[in-house]
């Protein structure tokens, strides 16, 4: 069965097959018989209708189930025989369809890139250490003191920091827009959590005022319709709560796990804490580095296809984390394009991983999992309860294995590329 491969640009390309009109035919004439054997038609006796009645009252059916047959059987060998892995699903086009002739088809589809790993030794990655000292430990006291904090009734005008419980109805040129109100709506004023300015005309006000105030959202608002609009909001104050942030006591403590009987020893584990927190982040933004580094170093394209359904996968995240699904979600919240850049950008990383794999001859043994899985269970009251529940959940043990390979890929890849240092203060992660 004759087959030509044709690139078209950068990752796509056209397979154009050629089937024999002798599989055709043989394929048809049986489908035909089938069809035949069990086939009433008026006048005619069951299984005894004429080939060339059949051809005329079922023809054009049999004859599209043949082509499809054909395509789903030849395309997989085709590509099989050209050695091509594609990334996307076929176009296929049918080019010639007369049985009487070649059945002749095209199919256009995308396949991965080739990628042979480039390393560098004129461009360096950071190597990132991050230090703190006692004074952030009591600033990261004072974050865990406010988000355990308590709130109560005050009779006072409200102030930042306070909470406050409001009605608001918000309309843009004087008429209503998805999300614009709201009954009994908890806000911590200072929190920043909605769009600027709403919170700082609340600031004054008393339990039982109705007022209105003007806003705009934000020129990149995630929703397009009102990214830069100027909305406003009639909003009426039930009532101010003032903030109680929690004491360091043993309430406190056990809140937050911890074994301490005093503030000695709170803090002492905060530290440490803290230090467990460094080690992790220093590690990520090595890796980041590493990995920037190594993108400049190796450029190819990435199939459009598979970023598609990246960015369509991200959108979905998005759109999940404001309790919202893709079905129920117009195109404007949330724009696929939005997500286009980090895709891409994800599924090249994704890609070069996998050769870089190959390239180090990287593997996991059965050993590798269970080392790995012991020091996971021993961070537990029960390592060998962890450990049982592990075994019957095969998405830990799969997590297990990527974070292993990652792990011994790095230690591959600190031995080949440049490194340069980095300092960078504790408190400076957060604008990071």
């Amino acid at each position: 069965m004759p087959s030509k491969l044709k690139k078209l640009k950068s990752l796509e390309r056209k397979l154009t097959v050629t089937i024999p009109s002798e599989e055709y035919s043989k394929k048809f004439n049986q489908k035909i018989k089938k069809v035949g054997s069990h086939a009433k038609l008026d006048g005619f006796r069951k299984g005894k209708v004429p080939t060339d009645v059949l051809k005329q009252r079922y023809g054009d059916s049999v004859h599209f189930e043949v082509l499809n047959e054909l395509i789903q059987e030849s395309y997989p060998k085709e590509l099989g025989a050209n050695n091509i892995k594609p990334a996307s699903q076929p176009k296929i086009n049918i080019e010639s369809e007369d049985g009487s002739k070649a059945i002749v088809y095209s199919a256009e589809f995308e396949v991965f890139p080739e990628i042979k790993p480039k390393f560098t030794r004129w461009s360096s990655y950071e190597k990132t250490s991050i230090v703190f000292d006692d004074q952030d430990v009591k600033e990261a006291s004072k974050d865990i003191q406010n988000r355990y904090c308590h709130f109560h009734e005050a009779s006072r005008a409200s102030q930042e920091g306070d909470r406050v419980d409001i009605d608001f109805d918000g309309t843009l040129d004087g008429e209503a827009f998805e999300g614009n109100s709201a009954k009994n709506f908890q806000l911590e004023l200072g929190s920043k959590s909605m769009i600027p300015g709403f919170e700082d005309q609340i600031i004054g006000k008393k339990s039982g005022d109705h007022f209105s105030i003007n806003c705009s959202f934000p020129q990149d608002y995630f929703k397009a319709d009102l990214a830069g609009k100027e909305v406003v909001f009639k909003i009426k104050l039930n009532k101010v709560e003032e903030k109680h942030i929690a004491k360091l006591d043993k309430e406190l403590y056990e809140a937050l796990g911890m074994e301490a009987s005093n503030e000695e020893e709170y803090f002492a584990e905060l530290k440490k804490r803290m230090g467990q927190e460094v080690a992790q982040q220093e590690e990520s933004l090595r890796k980041e580095s590493m990995y920037e580094l190594l993108l400049k170093t190796n450029s190819f394209d990435a199939p459009k296809a598979i970023i598609e359904e990246q960015a369509a996968l991200m959108r979905k995240d998005s759109l999940m984390r404001i309790g919202k699904s893709v079905e129920d979600a117009d195109d404007s919240l949330f724009p696929l394009d939005t997500f286009k850049e980090d895709a891409e950008k994800r599924v090249k990383l994704d890609l070069l991983f996998s050769e870089l794999l190959k390239h180090f001859e990287i593997t996991v043994s059965k050993d590798d999992i269970e080392a790995y899985t012991d020091e996971e269970a021993s961070k537990y009251k029960d390592p060998a309860q962890f450990k049982e529940w592990v075994k019957t959940n095969p998405r830990f043990t799969e997590n297990y294995r990527m974070i292993i390979l990652e792990k011994k890929l790095i230690e591959k890849l600190e031995k080949v590329l440049k490194s340069k240092d980095k300092t960078i203060k504790f408190k400076d992660l957060a604008n990071r």
